[in-house]
């Protein structure tokens, strides 16, 4: 695996209200752990409210982090009825522009833009010459009124796309809108959908390829999709970019979060090597 290779997450950290509590989630967080389950050193620019309490829980994972101060932490909260799941947002942190990052984590080889509540600014990925940009698009595809209530919005900026390498996002994201799904393929270098148990497509210049994931008894799906996307990543040094292999450590690693809860479900150290091993072996 690769060492001391830095990764460099943006976005907020969240706070979810769940029966059990207020819990720690967002993509900042799950990746986060799993960037380190690679051995990678970890870099966060994230907002939260002043003596958020979360924060802790993340610190193990991260070698470098800046918080920037907020009146809330980004709170989420799912509703669950006969029609299935309603999201609301009950707060947001602060929002996140090139002026919050370092000159010199600009360098950083793996960036991770992870938007959740539209925070990032999209011009951020502008500053990345020679770095590998991956977004996880969930975040630029909401908003809210008054009442929190999460809601669709239609994203697609070529201009800012030019210089993202790698696009992830689940078929759930753009229910209201598939047709976006061949929109982001014809402006998207590499472009992951991701389709739960069914595996997902790759989409190489517009190309089109599928990828199975492994068939497992899922009990909590919530943080797939963030590991699947920093396993991605991560892989990719590895392989010396070799999409097709990093897409095979991804959806295994992917796949065997949806057995644990919470953070747990990202991988351990031990378990992203033997998943490596096994991908090296079969090709």
């Amino acid at each position: 695996m690769p060492i001391s290779l830095d990764y460099l997450l943006v976005g907020h950290v969240t706070a979810d209200l769940t029966p059990n509590g207020r819990l720690l989630g967002g993509t900042v967080s799950f990746c986060a752990a799993v960037a380190k389950a690679f051995g990678l050193n970890v870099r966060v620019v994230t907002s939260a409210a002043r003596g958020e309490p979360l924060l802790e829980q993340l610190e193990p994972y991260v070698s470098e982090m800046i918080v920037l101060p907020a009146d809330s932490t980004s709170t989420f909260e799912n509703i669950y009825g006969p029609n299935g799941r309603t999201q609301y947002i009950r707060g947001v942190a602060a929002p996140i522009t090139i002026k919050e990052i370092p000159p010199e984590w600009l360098t950083t080889p793996l960036v991770h833009l992870a938007p959740l509540t539209g925070e990032v600014d999209p011009q951020i990925a502008h500053h990345f010459k020679n770095s590998t940009v991956l977004l996880t698009l969930q975040g630029w595809l909401r908003e809210w009124g008054a009442d929190g209530r999460v809601r669709f919005k239609r994203w697609l900026n070529p201009a800012v796309l030019q210089d993202i390498d790698i696009v992830i996002f689940s078929e759930e994201d753009i229910l209201e809108a598939p047709d976006l799904e061949a929109a982001f393929a014809q402006v998207t270098r590499h472009l992951f959908v991701t389709r739960a148990e069914k595996g997902g497509t790759y989409y190489h210049n517009g190309q089109p390829f599928h990828y199975d994931t492994p068939q497992v008894e899922v009990i909590n799906p919530t943080g797939a999709g963030d590991v699947f996307a920093a396993s991605l990543l991560a892989s990719l040094p590895v392989f010396d970019d070799d999409f097709y292999r990093a897409v095979r450590v991804a959806a295994a690693l992917a796949a065997s979060s949806t057995t644990r809860i919470g953070l747990a479900s990202a991988p351990t150290p031990e378990e992203v090597q033997r998943v490596l091993d096994e991908v090296r072996i079969k090709t």
